[in-house]
């Protein structure tokens, strides 16, 4: 009797996450508890983090292979759920809702902010060559050079669709930079800035008529998907979730996209994408590379707002010129990017709002890495 019981006991435990538990998962559930951390603590995109975090949690929880409840595993219910990263359908839907929620004005009504977002998305090119060099195939360096569009949804859609192997470690990398934008910014904005140049004022803007910002969605899908048609999956998105909340007529509609749709995406996208990194598949050098080429993306991206606004501004004159502090908000880390401007500005003038000033760069970040994603598909894939 005593022998059956010892031998049930180590049955029990072999099945346990005890019997299986390695060094790599502890790691990976420290470093969910520190993303939950930051997201309650500090409120770096808690939205994003906390799913994120208890995700890799779940994620790590050690198991027998064959029991039906990782991510990886056929038929297990979190391998269901999963299917819409791998698969690339979340990213749409989260982009039908992030265009029924943006407003569009401050774009329309300063047109050549677009070049900001588009300079910003020089991150993604320069990280792309840099993997490269590093020796990661053409799809793998496309998938990790997205990252600095600062764009998770973006980030998902190109790595399931070139690098689906590294789709964990460019995703949590991708939201994490996202997070991280009030850390990460703040100091390349002021390291190429003078304090003059932070005083610049910029002239308010116009206001902007229901006309054009029903014609704004439908012109933005025209163009933009006859010019790359491999991202008309997140731009054909993006600009119908525009039109439902901008053409007055399809409220409710705009509503569920922009709040009960998009929170059971969010969650669904962030718990799935923490519970893939398994320290089995995520615990590489591979992974740690891509961190560190993330960063170098979104820093490079950073600065190439910042720099090119410095530039435009040499064919600028009077109250035409632009604040480079609204450079950063070039990347498509929506409104955060653009909060980070106003804070800065404001500790040198604190009569100098660029809120609605960043967020033309800001929202064109949106577009420009959505474009950019599509350069990158057409190639590529």
């Amino acid at each position: 009797m005593l022998e059956f019981f010892k031998e049930g006991l180590l049955q029990f435990l072999s099945y346990s996450g005890f019997g299986n538990c390695t060094w790599g998962h502890i790691i990976m559930i420290c470093i969910g508890l520190v993303f939950i951390a930051l997201g309650i603590i500090k409120e770096y995109e808690p939205l994003l983090l906390v799913p994120i975090g208890f995700g890799i949690i779940i994620g790590n929880i050690p198991f027998t292979d064959g029991l039906q409840v990782g991510v990886y595993e056929n038929g297990a219910v979190l391998n269901y759920l999963y299917f819409g990263v791998v698969k690339g359908f979340y990213p749409p839907l989260i982009f039908l809702g992030i265009g029924a929620m943006t407003d569009f004005s401050a774009l329309i009504s300063n047109p050549k902010l677009i070049l900001i977002g588009a300079a910003a998305q020089f991150g993604i090119f320069a990280a792309y060559i840099t993997a490269l060099l590093l020796g990661f195939t053409p799809m793998e360096a496309g998938a990790i050079g997205i990252i600095g569009g600062a764009d998770g949804p973006t980030a998902i859609f190109i790595s399931s669709k070139l690098a689906p192997s590294m789709m964990g470690a460019i995703a949590v990398s991708a939201y994490s930079y996202m997070a991280l934008v009030p850390v990460i910014q703040p100091p390349i904005m002021r390291a190429l800035t003078t304090p003059q140049e932070r005083l610049i004022r910029m002239r308010p803007p116009r206001a902007v008529s229901h006309r054009e910002k029903v014609l704004f969605p439908m012109m933005c899908i025209l163009l933009t998907a006859f010019l790359v048609p491999t991202g008309l999956p997140l731009l054909g998105m993006l600009f119908f979730g525009n039109l439902l909340k901008e053409s007055g007529v399809t409220k409710r509609l705009a509503n569920t996209a922009s709040g009960p749709l998009v929170d059971i995406v969010t969650i669904l996208i962030g718990l799935t994408v923490g519970c893939s990194t398994q320290a089995t598949n995520f615990l590489r050098p591979a992974s740690v590379l891509i961190f560190i080429l993330g960063a170098f993306s979104f820093v490079i991206a950073t600065a190439s707002g910042v720099l090119f606004v410095k530039f435009f501004n040499l064919f600028l004159k009077g109250d035409n010129k632009i604040n480079p502090l609204i450079g950063n908000a070039g990347v498509s880390a929506v409104p955060d990017a653009a909060r980070v401007s106003l804070v800065e500005g404001q500790k040198y003038d604190r009569t100098n709002f660029l809120l609605m000033h960043a967020m033309g760069p800001n929202v064109a970040g949106v577009i420009g890495s959505a474009v950019a994603a599509g350069i990158l598909l057409s190639f590529l894939y």
